[in-house]
């Protein structure tokens, strides 16, 4: 029986249950050993699984959909499709852009029939109904009880109280029998700990460098005394970006993504379909006459219906792809959450599986890598393997906590220095953040028109950028306010101006991987950083590039883009009519500054994803992950004319330049602890690479750097030059 035939017959018997599947696959369990030696799969528990926060044993009855029990090649097997992979994207290769099907991944670098038979048979002996087998073979998507679960793997699940919510996760790291552990990464999740969107609400402090003044936002009386009130925010709309990013360059050659399609991730459907066609119609991008939306549910999975909060995530997600790609069709493809699985993951993994997979996804919720564990990591890092040797390009944002992923939406920083698993594999383009450095010169209206277009853009030209940071340890901040450095007893961040509105982790996000495989490592060499801890090694592609260290890892982001909420005056606005309480909604009626606004790593993933469109439109295929291409002309960049494409010259840059080269200021947080954190006193620290010194996690520098990467993007420079990368 060939490999294909395995998988189908696996499947028709999910399909048929027990009694139909062949002969081999159902074995009596009396056939078992009493006593099998078990193996445990480390690095498979939630930080929050503590015994503080235990609340009990969850019910063995209740049932767990949709489980994915991650596998793992040789280590053979994994050298074999890494090289692959690598010659698909060398120009001159025999292999250049020749990309595979799902079912020749699964043929030539995934386990055996022989293999895959014994975990499915194991599975089914236990009591779980196999739900489906990836075409990779590294994928098993299972269902159970939680008693079957116990039973079979020796996980305790319980109920967990944390911070006043009530959550279910695995107590101790699961065990399989160890004639099938040299398989098995582990269940990439066992818990309903949810990722979380990177988006961020349109901040509550408000800089204006002229006066220094901070204020509350929308609260035009009873300002701190002492303090002037501006009320005036610059709203960033499609026009501004078209301007600012040149797409403009692109359009004009008849580059607007039409007949191209890009995917955004959701676990959720949007509130309203017309807030799309509303986005559109009022910032002129409905004259595209072939862009189009539609929302779908891959594989047949549960359509989630509306999640609400998660509903604005999706639809800025869908406007932001269409206001970069017009004229492209965008697919909103989501699925359910189940107990313990995130539905967007569900999604991707079922896409990445068909015969022909979207050539552009983008996805804009994140995780840190810690959390994620050995077996959440994989995964994440097996979907995006297979999309790469696929030639399908992956948007991730980098996140909104600047160094700290494992401090979202806190008001500090408290676990160190760390990344989002969703972004930190090789196989992505993670995409960082940006704001507008012109608040902070004073050259407000040298970029920005008085009044606005028919679509309300008022951007003149590019403009100086810096990378996006509210909290107090941003030197930028820090300056402005009249303080010379944030830490300390007397550092802005204990002050008390400092401390009333600047006291948040809101930045975008970068640093090195470090902690993606838990305390093994199928890769040979890979580098240990902190503890058990290992990140993932530096893709060829990243090193030499200047600026980037030479620390042996993957370093993030790769590129960045606006994605500010305000602080110095700067946001997105989009349409979400949502009118659920303390979501942000607003009706997309009227001007549009009174629309719902908000910044964040999640607008400028799908916007660079909907650049990738662009591309693939002029080159008339899929491109797969676009970082090859990228430093390839980064390195070309900053080593011909270093000077002339460093942001703060503003429209002076050098029209040759491919990415703007942000330099200026620094993505640094403000931390509590003894993690990365450097407080030589007073309360409140700034995350930094020692604790012993003030070594800021991370200053922005020219060339690549943790804050920006390589910078943000010309678009049409870099649409017009794309095929120069295959002439290397």
């Amino acid at each position: 029986m060939t490999r294909n035939r395995i998988r189908h017959a696996l499947t028709t018997c999910t399909a048929l249950g027990l009694m139909a599947c062949p002969v081999g696959l159902a074995h009596a369990a009396a056939n078992q050993p009493r006593q099998t030696p078990m193996v445990t799969l480390s690095g498979n528990v939630r930080p929050e699984a503590t015994a503080a926060n235990d609340r009990g044993a969850l019910s063995g009855d209740m049932m767990l959909n949709h489980m994915m029990l991650v596998l793992r090649r040789s280590p053979q097997q994994e050298a074999a499709f890494q090289a692959r992979i690598q010659s698909m994207y060398r120009p001159g290769s025999p292999d250049f852009h020749h990309w595979l099907t799902p079912e020749e991944i699964g043929q030539q670098y995934g386990p055996s029939a022989t293999e895959l038979q014994m975990l499915v048979e194991w599975l089914r002996k236990n009591g779980f109904t196999v739900n489906r087998v990836s075409s990779s073979g590294l994928i098993v998507d299972f269902s159970g009880t939680v008693a079957q679960l116990n039973a079979a793997m020796r996980v305790a699940m319980h109920e967990l109280n944390v911070n006043g919510k009530h959550h279910i996760a695995n107590m101790n790291n699961p065990q399989v029998p160890a004639e099938l552990a040299n398989y098995i990464v582990g269940i990439a999740s066992l818990n309903d700990f949810r990722p979380k969107p990177a988006n961020t609400g349109v901040t509550s402090a408000h800089i204006e460098p002229m006066s220094k003044a901070v204020v509350p936002a929308g609260q035009n009386n009873g300002a701190t005394p002492g303090f002037t009130v501006n009320s005036s925010y610059q709203l960033v709309v499609p026009d501004d970006l078209h301007t600012i990013y040149n797409f403009k360059g692109a359009y004009k050659k008849g580059f607007t993504g039409r007949g191209q399609t890009v995917v955004v991730i959701e676990d959720t459907d949007v509130y309203s379909t017309d807030d799309w066609n509303i986005f559109r119609k009022t910032f002129g991008l409905s004259k595209y006459a072939h862009g189009s939306f539609t929302q779908i549910h891959p594989g047949g999975c549960m359509d989630p219906g509306v999640l609400p909060g998660n509903d604005a995530e999706a639809i800025l997600d869908a406007e932001y792809s269409s206001a970069a790609a017009p004229d492209a069709a965008i697919q909103l493809a989501s699925c359910a959450d189940t107990q313990t699985t995130f539905g967007g993951l569900i999604a991707m993994a079922y896409l990445v599986d068909q015969p022909v997979p979207p050539p552009v996804i983008s996805i804009s919720y994140g995780e840190c890598e810690a959390a994620l564990g050995a077996a959440g990591n994989a995964i994440y890092n097996y979907v995006y393997q297979q999309a790469a040797s696929e030639g399908v390009s992956v948007f991730v944002s980098s996140g909104d906590e600047g160094a700290a992923s494992c401090d979202a939406n806190q008001p500090a920083a408290q676990y160190g220095i760390a990344v989002s698993g969703f972004a930190s594999t090789p196989y992505n383009v993670a995409v960082g953040g940006t704001d507008y450095g012109d608040s902070y010169a004073g050259t407000n209206a040298q970029y920005w028109n008085a009044n606005n277009t028919p679509t309300y853009g008022s951007a003149k030209s590019y403009i100086p950028e810096i990378p996006w940071n509210d909290s107090c340890a941003s030197t930028l901040i820090t300056n402005v306010e009249g303080y010379n450095v944030p830490y300390g007893a007397n550092g802005f961040c204990n002050s008390a101006l400092g401390e009333k509105y600047f006291l948040t982790t809101a930045s975008g996000s970068g640093g090195p991987s470090q902690c993606a495989y838990g305390n093994t490592s199928p890769l040979p060499n890979t580098p240990a950083v902190s503890g058990t801890c290992m990140g993932y090694a530096k893709p060829n592609y990243q090193a030499g590039v200047p600026g980037n260290p030479n620390d042996g890892l993957r370093d993030l982001p790769d590129v960045s883009l606006f994605a500010a909420n305000g602080v110095w005056g700067h946001y997105y606005v989009f349409c979400y009519s949502d009118p659920g309480a303390n979501l942000g909604g607003a009706p997309c009626t009227g001007n549009p500054a009174g629309w719902s606004g908000a910044g964040g790593t999640s607008f400028a993933a799908p916007i660079v994803a909907g650049v990738q469109a662009l591309i693939n439109q002029s080159q008339k295929a899929p491109q797969g992950n676009p970082n090859y291409v990228y430093y390839y002309f980064a390195k070309a960049q900053f080593s011909l004319y270093p000077n002339s494409c460093v942001s703060t010259l503003g429209n002076g840059i050098d029209n040759r330049c491919i990415f703007n080269d942000v330099a200026q200021g620094d993505n640094d947080v403000n931390c509590l602890g003894s993690f990365s954190c450097y407080t030589p006193s007073g309360k409140n620290g700034v995350l930094s690479t020692t604790s012993k010194a003030y070594s800021k996690a991370y200053n922005s520098n020219m060339g690549w750097d943790f804050a920006t990467g390589i910078g943000t993007l010309n678009v049409g420079n870099l649409v017009d030059d794309w095929h120069y990368a295959f002439t290397q």
